[in-house]
């Protein structure tokens, strides 16, 4: 027997959506057949096609659809010359029919429980109607954004009530001693009995190539870089450490003339690139890192004891934001507004950090270590009831 798994994610801006359910398909894999005694399977249900790029684990496939992005006026196809109805219908169509193809026994929704504009409902009413052995989860960052903000999303879906109509648990993916999404607000009471937390999908993520960088280095990354140009910028403005290089990655989704800016403004001793195979392994060999407050980011920070300054973006939502503080409130790490952010801020911190380690042993960084016994329970649950189901 094989255990079929399927994890989707919307991915409208930037990878972090994708990359998370990337670590826990990595994370299944490698823990739930000691588990459960039989092998796994998975998509990678996406919509970034750049996802792709990494190196999915054996028995994985991608599936990618439409692709969309998010403005002022709300999401908009990325590529087609459509309207955003018709490409959620062809997104809708495309995670339908892929679904009842596969026939997966564990459903994993990252963030949004129904996706796009409603894309997922009809994927998900099939497998309630025609597939009851399916296991459905929800899985949630650490934080969300400021709670009235969440609650009016979630008001919006149709409250507490629609997601367990549809959804067997809800994962969150952080340690509620840092951040506690359900005293903040940030959930409606009546998922409660439902959330487990997993702690950060931090330890045991995927580090196979060397770093490319030789001898002492600080450390600039802004996620996929569609919105990071001003912090590249400030970092390319700051003064490099004696005996160090400066290695300042932008992103494959910053514009051409934005990382054209940002390599104008680095000095000789600074090196500018879009991408590197292997940013965890920077991150643990870095004497500092200044970087975005994204979560899987941070989530790659917090499981090594480098030193990291975190600028959280502002604009759409204030997540980054409250991560920030609830980490640099317990001595994870140093936070700074991105509006004061500038060269001799970030001068200021790489001289001091260089010389030190940062300890977060405190923190609950084994989230990939609990997602496969979450997932065994409720496989285990679903054969039971099926199993009394027919007697």
């Amino acid at each position: 027997m094989v255990i079929r798994i399927a994890l989707s994610s919307h991915d409208s801006v930037g990878l972090g959506h994708v990359r998370r359910n990337l670590a826990l398909a990595h994370a299944l894999t490698r823990s739930l057949p000691a588990l459960t005694g039989e092998e796994v399977t998975g998509v990678l249900i996406t919509g970034q096609a750049s996802a792709t790029s990494f190196a999915a684990p054996p028995g994985w496939d991608w599936v990618v659809l439409p692709s969309v992005t998010v403005g002022e006026g709300g999401y908009r196809s990325r590529h087609l010359s459509a309207g955003i109805d018709r490409v959620t219908g062809m997104r809708a169509g495309a995670v339908a029919g892929v679904l009842r193809a596969f026939g997966p026994d564990l459903f994993v929704v990252d963030r949004h429980p129904f996706g796009v504009h409603g894309e997922l409902l009809t994927a998900l009413r099939e497998l309630r109607a025609t597939r009851p052995s399916c296991v459905t989860a929800l899985g949630l960052r650490d934080v969300l954004d400021e709670p009235s903000v969440a609650r009016a999303e979630f008001r919006a879906l149709g409250g507490a009530r629609a997601i367990r109509e549809y959804f067997d648990a809800v994962w969150v993916y952080g340690d509620p001693t840092v951040h506690d999404l359900r005293e903040s607000g940030e959930t409606p009471p009546g998922l409660a009995p439902l959330i487990r937390h997993t702690g950060y999908l931090s330890h045991g993520r995927p580090s196979d190539a060397a770093p490319s960088v030789s001898g002492p280095f600080v450390l600039t990354t802004v996620g996929g870089g569609s919105d990071g140009v001003d912090i590249a910028l400030a970092a390319a403005a700051a003064s490099v450490p004696d005996g160090h290089t400066h290695l300042i990655v932008t992103g494959p989704q910053m514009s051409p003339s934005d990382r054209a800016r940002v390599r104008g403004a680095a000095g000789p001793a600074t090196e500018v690139v879009e991408s590197v195979p292997d940013m965890l392994g920077l991150l643990r060999q870095a004497a500092a890192v200044v970087t975005m407050g994204g979560y899987n980011t941070v989530c790659e920070v917090m499981s090594t004891s480098t030193p990291t300054l975190v600028v959280p973006r502002c604009g759409r939502r204030d997540e980054q934001r409250i991560r920030a503080r609830a980490l640099q409130r317990i001595g994870a790490i140093e936070s700074v507004e991105a509006s004061v952010l500038d060269g001799a801020v970030v001068s200021d911190f790489f001289d001091r950090a260089r010389r030190t380690r940062t300890d977060r042993s405190g923190v609950d960084l084994d989230g990939l270590a609990a997602v496969a016994p979450l997932a065994a329970q409720l496989l285990t649950r679903s054969t039971q009831e099926v199993v009394a189901h027919a007697v």
